[in-house]
């Protein structure tokens, strides 16, 4: 029975707890009387209490992040009621702020703020040695990676066969985005490349294609950005999956280079532009330089085969539809393979709040923490964006209509014409989520010919390719009376049942 039990609540079982592995790698002498649970979200928290208590656990330590607070702070009331004598330690970005404010804090016996790779383990060893710390908040201090070892190990076979495995080449974030809790890092500080690459080679001899990258910006420094592009390109083969998180406008041709040897399919950039309007970027202290975004967008996609993910946000302070609408027109031309559009959210110790007074922002008090309303975009409106995102996030960025969904917008902005799009459709279904892809399609073709009068004959032979694309071969019987019968041929492609989106697309 360990004496120590690493445990959180993971969106998805796909998602692997990168913050658990790097506490139970850091535990010292420690480790061998430590074990790591992993659990869901979705859960019942009575059954992750009984998967704990039944390990017997002396000290609990719990992740807690903005997706699981919720169901967490039910783990921690129920631990501590059942099992009193057993010590609960908090660590997470979502207890790392404004702790005296949450109700888990108060359950909990200790928390920690900050990185608490090193602080857990000296906690754990004073704690068994008799001892207890005079105050229950417990500030780390930022460890040095050249202090910490590397987690990459821990990840088992299942891990690597099955799930999302995050590795990180740098902590913190130069910049000072108001929304950001990466902007409170500073300095930014990198792991060493020759404790790091040797880590991802162990990964790859152990059969792993499919690596996450979490720092802010692989791209900030060229030097690092390029080794490990190189450590990578010398180890490709065929399904190779690289995905990193990169700052809009720098990409000098030192890293252009090597990106331009990958195939497509390789690399997925994450690209936050978050807003084009520059008043709204000066205001969230967010330094941008638009232009050169829009040529690192271009090259992206008309020299190299990277999967684009850019993100924009809606509801940043004084920033109205027309503005938003206006970015997001900009974005759609410039042909990334997705667009997040994702709703402005008040994460806890970040200083978007300073604010909210002048703007009138108004945030659900719930996780997480999504903007309701503000003086320029009011509550109807933001309903109103908050499905298009979810509908644009099931017809344009799934992949499933890469022909017919630029056809809701022909000759149009964009943006007005998906939001109308949007208007019908949750008129039509009335609901955003639990839609068939064969009902979508369906809903979309009565738009593009009902609504838009677009030649029904043509609408039909573009949603068909489009749903044959990810190897259906069903016939919707919507379409049938529509296409001529040589074209309800079904043309069946080697394409894996699991294909993702990047890969629909490149087919």
């Amino acid at each position: 029975m360990p004496d120590i039990v690493l445990t959180t609540l993971n969106a998805k079982y796909a998602h692997a707890a990168f913050g658990l592995r790097y506490l139970l790698a850091n535990l010292g002498s420690l480790r061998e009387r430590a074990s790591i649970l992993e659990f869901e979200i979705n859960q019942k928290p009575t059954d992750l209490v009984e998967a704990i208590l039944a390990e017997n656990p002396r000290i609990v330590g719990m992740g807690i992040y903005i997706w699981n607070v919720t169901p967490a702070t039910q783990v921690v009331a129920e631990l501590k009621r059942l099992r009193p004598d057993v010590v609960v330690v908090l660590g997470g970005p979502e207890v790392s702020h404004e702790v005296d404010e949450q109700e888990i804090c108060r359950l909990a016996d200790y928390v920690i703020t900050g990185e608490a790779d090193l602080e857990f383990a000296r906690l754990c060893e004073e704690i068994f040695s008799g001892g207890r710390p005079p105050t229950r908040v417990i500030p780390a201090e930022l460890p040095d990676f050249s202090r910490l070892k590397l987690p990459y190990d821990l990840y088992d076979d299942r891990d690597l066969a099955h799930r999302v495995v995050y590795v990180e080449a740098s902590r913190g974030c130069p910049f000072s985005c108001e929304f950001c809790l990466s902007s409170l890092d500073v300095p930014v500080r990198n792991v060493p490349l020759e404790d790091f690459l040797p880590a991802m080679g162990r990964l790859l001899d152990r059969g792993l294609r499919r690596f996450k990258f979490v720092d802010r910006m692989f791209n900030l420094n060229v030097q690092i950005g390029r080794a490990i592009l190189d450590f990578f390109w010398k180890r490709y083969e065929p399904g190779l999956f690289l995905h990193f998180e990169m700052i809009p406008d720098r990409l000098p041709e030192g890293l252009r280079e090597p990106i331009r040897l990958f195939p497509p399919g390789a690399l997925q950039f994450e690209v936050g532009i978050q807003s084009f309007n520059p008043d709204v970027c000066r205001r969230i202290s967010r330094r941008q330089d638009a232009r050169r975004a829009e040529e690192n967008l271009k090259f992206l996609k008309d020299q190299t085969g990277v999967h684009v993910h850019a993100d924009l946000i809606v509801g940043l302070p004084g920033e109205d539809l027309e503005s938003f609408a206006a970015g997001f027109d900009r974005l759609v031309g410039l042909g990334p393979q997705e667009i997040q559009v994702g709703l402005l959210k008040r994460l806890r110790g970040t200083p978007i709040a300073r604010h909210d007074r002048e703007w009138k922002m108004v945030y659900s008090p719930l996780p997480p923490y999504e903007v309701l309303q503000t003086g320029a975009i009011d509550f109807a409106t933001m309903q109103r964006l908050r499905r298009l995102a979810r509908y644009w996030d099931l017809v344009s960025n799934s992949g499933n209509f890469l022909e017919s969904s630029p056809l809701i917008w022909r000759g149009a902005s964009p943006f007005a014409g998906f939001l109308r799009f949007s208007d019908w459709i949750f008129s039509r279904a009335g609901k955003n989520h639990g839609i068939s892809l064969h009902r979508l399609a369906e809903l979309l073709f009565e738009f593009l010919t009902g609504e838009l009068g677009q030649d029904d004959r043509g609408v039909a032979e573009a949603v068909w390719r489009d749903y044959q694309r990810g190897g259906r071969s069903d016939r919707p019987r919507f379409l049938l009376k529509h296409l001529p019968s040589d074209a309800v041929k079904v043309h069946r492609r080697a394409v894996p049942p699991a294909v993702k989106r990047q890969f629909r697309r490149l087919a």
